[in-house]
């Protein structure tokens, strides 16, 4: 933490005031409408039923705490086994610059396997490539499912107005994979993926004018991996073209649910530039989830 750099402490909630100050901050960042914001009673429930709930306090001159960021998960049951399904993460713009999104989720591994709980899941919009390059090339998240219109067709927040698609990601903590990835060990993995994404003709591509084009799909599953291509930045494009970003919502939802149908998972997502949210593109390999992941 350097001289100019806030003083920041994660650590567990304690109180209804800091239930409080995590609604405040989920709606800052998402705009969200109070019919979609989190129940205030369902969280005092499930905060007293041992669910995970933390958050990111930046201290002022005069000691005074302010959450500037948190993490929240409860239980969940999946494949026979129990998981903390990570519901929501936010932080507030001013202070996305000190990794506290990382930093969240770690805490969030660390509470999860103090519990004996080995799996944590969440989701994500798989058009936001900020977000996809945190889980896969940070983390090291994996992935078979892709839900349309997760939460509905759209949602009160500023966010959700091009459907709520999301990608299902599983995190298996313990796996060589993840400790890999948590460790900084993925320079390698990356390089492997630039490769595999060169000799590969994606599922969905950008067509030279910023549009999407769809490759022949019987062709394109024969094959072993197949890749799909992503805008840098798909809140810009719902800015200034809407009709694109739909484009690119559906051609992208096209290529997720027939390659995930054939047999093929997500494995890598990786950005065309290093270290800049340029366009990028996933990597789906086909064969059994279970095999990539052991160890």
């Amino acid at each position: 933490m350097t001289a100019s750099a806030p003083q920041i402490t994660i650590r567990d909630l304690r109180t209804i005031d800091e239930l409080d100050q995590l609604k405040a901050v989920e709606k800052e960042v998402w705009g969200m409408a109070d019919e979609d914001s989190l129940p205030m009673t369902v969280a005092i429930a499930l905060k007293a039923a041992g669910n995970i709930f933390l958050g990111a306090f930046a201290k002022d001159k005069a000691g005074k705490e302010k959450m500037v960021g948190f993490a929240f998960g409860f239980l969940g049951r999946e494949h026979g086994q129990t998981t903390i399904h990570s519901h929501m993460l936010a932080v507030l713009d001013a202070y996305r610059h000190l990794d506290l999104g990382a930093k969240l989720k770690h805490a969030q591994r660390e509470r999860t396997l103090a519990m004996g709980v080995h799996e944590m899941t969440w989701t994500f919009d798989p058009l936001q490539s900020r977000n996809a390059h945190f889980n896969f090339a940070k983390f090291g998240v994996v992935s078979d499912t892709y839900k349309i219109d997760f939460y509905g067709p759209e949602t009160s927040s500023v966010l959700h107005r091009n459907g709520t698609d999301r990608l299902w990601v599983r995190w298996l903590l313990n796996s060589r994979r993840v400790r890999d990835r948590i460790a900084g060990k993925s320079a390698g993995s990356r390089a492997e993926t630039l490769d595999a994404l060169r000799l590969l003709k994606p599922l969905v591509r950008f067509d030279g004018k910023g549009q999407p084009a769809r490759a022949e799909l019987a062709e394109a599953l024969r094959r072993e991996r197949v890749s799909i291509e992503i805008p840098g930045d798909i809140l810009a494009v719902e800015k200034t073209d809407v009709a694109l970003a739909r484009e690119w919502r559906d051609a992208t939802r096209w290529a997720f649910r027939e390659s995930l149908k054939a047999g093929f998972f997500v494995a890598e997502y990786c950005r065309s530039l290093r270290g800049q949210q340029g366009p990028g593109a996933y990597l789906l390999q086909r064969g059994p989830l279970a095999d990539f992941i052991a160890g």
